[in-house]
């Protein structure tokens, strides 16, 4: 038995609709039952979403305020007026502050860009900013990925006589900043159709409104941006990302192909996962570690050798923001663990001295993977007494409306339901903790802290092929809102597992289920190796693809999470480093078993409450309770063994060692002509010395030594012959008796039974005995907790 780590909630709907959908689009079931499963159940519907490419982008108009803002910026531009792009470090602002340069050179405006320092002035917009901008010489000021919260800031501008355009796409706060204009298709009261842009989708309608064209030829720019930004890929950001992908493969701009290069980004197909995991976190590292500016600079480069070095700068950038990422998550750790135990606060709010700004939010989604709790990582400045924080939270818990019930502790916060940045004073992180809690406690039940996936649907590896998976990328790009499709592959056996990596910290799995077969990859999933047993018939949820390699192809599982539901035996009778498991299972909820005396004190058992000397611990009369049981050695019988089964419940993993120094299972059982043979001699002598003649006369009979010693002791025990020092004398009148009433040979069948059925029994045979036993009592008991969740 293995739990899953996370509950699969995989969606009961009657989807025999799909058929139709499968008939008219000519499609397979899988990409048919997915586009079904997501509510594009029309055929006219489901072929608009598969025909992306073809779909239509909304009128930049319809965003309230973007008459008044094209309006203000011909108007600057026609009066050569200064104007100041004021964008934001993270990827999504430099790729709008990107897109906005782009735009007002093909305008030929009078302008700049600045991006403020994350380290030194913050998010968002700040008056000393504004002044120097207004010294310089600037009258139109234009935000980009920001300014909807900068309230005190836009009034600083409006009395410096300033205009600021505030194009943005955050969560508007109560109270909106009196600017010249702003756009924001969330700002209340705005008609705009879609309203989950990134700022890099909102500079990009700016850009449309304003050159009276679509402009494809900042897609790539857009694309990195908006992927970046974790926003829904959906509507006209799944049209406009798709198109963006292309643009991306075929950028000859210097600053994308070198970004490209850096990356090590082969071949004419960019996907969604090469700017999510690849490019995105680069261009994100140089606003996390120093300033934005230096990726601004790439993605604006016209010079091949200068994009290579501004690609350099960042990607060494990203390099030290990996090193700090790790170091941060290792201190933070330990601290939860330590101060704050996951299991005493639903909502975990950490901070530390020294910890960087820039890379918090990372520490603080690393530590809601770890720990599946809302958590708010805090940079602290022991100078000012102010903290930078960074938010992420879990499904049912939004972050950015239990934050806003604490604006009296939160001079500065915004962002998302799932993700936030805030800046407040030291002195009230103990108090934020407590609220949080207590709201947390409030709105979560126990199984909100269980880490839930849902799943798309379940599928048979039958229908798993290259060409059903090639038809699913129809469905990208994926993202947030259209995510890569989970699968879960039922009722499947291990075939074979094996760790992989140079760490061995990834597992390699292939499930077998008839004459199909698939293969299985986990990343940073190694421990499952010492989990699972081949053969064990398994339920596994993951993202299948296309796996290449020499120029075959062939389907393969990326698997997230698996589940064994019946119990395991770990057949370890060919192993004899049992003292490796044990190590192993030290820490696991584990009673180890010896039926022989030996065994028992060569383990030093006696000192470890884990180990049970059966029968002799008196167990029979005990309800034992454990997930793992370790045999070490032979029992005398199979009865010994399954009697002590019948005393544990709740067992998941059987550990058979089963050691015998001793076998007889190749020892010859002599028959009753050889008995009769042997009693015939020893009568005709009467008396023999067995110690000096034995093996001579095993040998001459064709006897092995141990056959005829043990003729010689069953001869004893029934009283048929005396022994002394060795000479056999036969008795007079011996009492007849049959041969099975003496214990030796009823122990000598007995055991040669027990190792054939123990010992030399193939793994199925060997489970199959023991079944009964394990699952009859884990069930008589009904004390098994169900396995796993979403079962």
């Amino acid at each position: 038995m293995l739990k899953p780590k996370t509950r699969w909630e995989l969606e009961i709907e009657d989807s025999k609709g799909f058929e139709q959908l499968q008939k008219d689009l000519n499609i397979s079931s899988i990409t048919a039952e997915l586009l079904w499963m997501r509510g594009y159940k029309e055929t006219d519907e489901a072929r608009k979403f598969l025909q992306v490419e073809e779909g239509e982008v909304h009128d930049p108009f319809l965003m309230d305020g973007m008459a008044s803002a094209v309006a203000r910026i011909r108007e600057a531009v026609q009066h050569k007026e200064k104007i100041l792009i004021f964008g934001d470090y993270d990827a999504d602002g430099v790729s709008s502050t990107t897109i906005m340069i782009t735009l007002l050179k093909e305008l030929k405006a009078d302008f700049g860009w600045y991006i403020p320092n994350r380290f030194t002035e913050g998010y968002g917009p700040n008056i000393p900013a504004f002044e120097r901008a207004r010294e310089e010489g600037a009258s139109l000021i234009i935000t980009v990925d920001n300014g909807i919260a900068a309230v005190p800031e836009i009034k600083a501008a409006n009395e410096m006589g300033l205009d600021v355009i505030v194009t943005d796409h955050h969560e508007p706060p109560p109270e909106l900043p009196d600017a010249y204009c702003i756009l924001n298709p969330k700002k209340p009261g705005c008609t705009y159709p879609f309203k989950e842009l990134a700022g890099a989708g909102v500079a990009l309608k700016v850009a449309h409104a304003l050159l009276g064209y679509f402009p494809e030829h900042v897609l790539d720019i857009y694309t990195i941006g908006t992927v970046s930004d974790l926003v829904p890929l959906l509507d006209e950001n799944r049209i406009m990302v798709a198109k963006g992908l292309k643009a991306l493969s075929t950028s000859e701009k210097p600053g994308i192909q070198a970004l490209k290069n850096i990356c090590g980004i082969e071949g004419n197909e960019i996907e969604e996962d090469n700017v999510g995991f690849a490019m995105g976190p680069r261009i994100n590292a140089a606003g996390r570690m120093e300033a934005a500016d230096p990726a601004v600079h790439l993605l604006t480069s016209i010079d091949a050798e200068e994009a290579a070095e501004w690609a350099e700068v960042i990607d060494e950038l990203n390099k030290e923001r990996q090193k700090v990422v790790n170091d941060m998550t290792k201190e933070a750790i330990e601290e939860v663990e330590k101060e704050f135990p996951p299991e005493d606060n639903s909502v975990l709010v950490v901070g530390k001295a020294g910890w960087s700004p820039g890379v918090i939010g990372i520490v603080a989604s690393r530590l809601m993977d770890r720990f599946y709790r809302p958590v708010i990582v805090l940079g602290i400045d022991e100078d000012t007494g102010e903290a930078k924080g960074s938010a992420r939270s879990i499904q049912g818990f939004d972050i950015y409306k239990e934050l806003s019930k604490n604006r009296d502790l939160l001079p500065h916060f915004g962002g998302h339901p799932m993700a936030a940045g805030l800046t407040m004073a030291v002195d009230d992180i103990a108090e934020l903790r407590t609220r949080l809690s207590e709201q947390a406690r409030n709105t979560l039940t126990e199984n909100d802290f269980i880490p839930s996936m849902k799943v798309d649907m379940a599928v048979s590896l039958q229908k798993v092929t290259v060409a059903s998976l090639e038809e699913v990328r129809k469905l990208a790009p994926f993202g947030v809102g259209n995510p890569k499709p989970l699968f879960k592959i039922e009722d499947v056996s291990i075939a074979s597992k094996r760790k992989i990596g140079s760490d061995k910290n990834h597992i390699k799995l292939e499930f077998s289920a008839q004459d199909d077969r698939l293969d299985c990859v986990g990343f940073q999933l190694g421990e499952l190796a010492d989990e699972l047993t081949e053969h064990a018939n398994a339920s596994a949820v993951g993202e299948l693809a296309v796996n290449e390699w020499n120029g075959f192809r062939k389907p393969q599982l990326f698997l997230k999470d698996l589940a064994v539901q019946e119990w395991q035996l770990f057949d370890k009778r060919q192993n004899k480093n049992v003292e490796e498991t044990l190590n192993y299972l030290s820490n696991h909820d584990t009673i180890v078993v010896t039926f022989q005396e030996d065994t028992y004190a060569r383990l030093n058992a006696s000192s470890n409450d884990k180990f049970i000397f059966f029968p002799g611990d008196e167990t029979e009369e005990q309800n034992l309770q454990a997930a793992n049981v370790v045999f070490v050695d032979l029992p005398s019988s199979i009865e010994e063994l399954t009697t002590f089964l019948s005393t544990v419940n709740q067992i998941e993993r059987v550990y058979a060692f089963l050691e015998e120094k001793e076998q007889v299972y190749f020892q010859t059982t002599p028959s009753r002509d050889d008995f009769k043979w042997y009693y015939n001699f020893l009568n005709k002598r009467q008396t023999f010395n067995f110690t000096k003649n034995g093996e001579e006369l095993a040998r001459l009979k064709g006897l092995s030594f141990y056959t005829l010693s043990f003729m010689t002791e069953v001869f004893f025990e029934l009283d048929f012959v005396k022994l002394d020092n060795g000479i056999i004398t036969v008795n007079e009148s011996p009492e007849k008796t049959d041969l099975t009433n003496s214990l030796t040979y009823q122990k000598h069948v007995n055991k040669k039974q027990t190792e054939q059925e123990l010992l030399y029994s193939t793994y199925n045979q060997l489970k199959e005995k023991l079944d009964p036993f394990v699952t009859g009592f884990n069930n008589k008991n009904d004390t098994k907790e169900k396995v796993g969740h979403g079962f």
